[in-house]
């Protein structure tokens, strides 16, 4: 199995989940709400907190941050902690690269 097939499958596993799917959802929104805003992401570009994504999918802090490990391990979602907080993003470039890939398989 190439790198490029174990990458799809670990994609694929980690949106397979509804709750991941809700969780890149929530992210997705969480930047476009501060977008529309004018607030300003950060440096970093990391747009919610673990306790936000907690907030806006409604599940337990220890639920939450087993799914953010996955969807990280699969490369969707980037994660930078600063202190005590985990910031989350969307990994646009490898959901594009995923949906590409995918497209070329099927």
């Amino acid at each position: 199995m190439s790198s490029t097939e174990a990458s799809l499958d670990r994609a694929l596993h980690a949106i397979a989940d509804p709750t991941r799917r809700r969780i890149l959802q929530a992210l997705k929104e969480g930047e476009a709400e501060a977008k529309a805003s004018g607030q300003k992401i950060g440096a970093t570009g990391h747009c919610l907190c673990a306790g936000d994504v907690e907030e806006r999918v409604r599940l337990s802090q220890p639920t939450i941050s087993h799914h953010m490990a996955i969807l990280t391990k699969a490369g969707l979602v980037e994660a930078t902690k600063k202190g005590q907080w985990r910031w989350y993003r969307r990994n646009e470039k490898a959901i594009r690269l995923m949906v590409k890939t995918l497209r070329g398989k099927l």
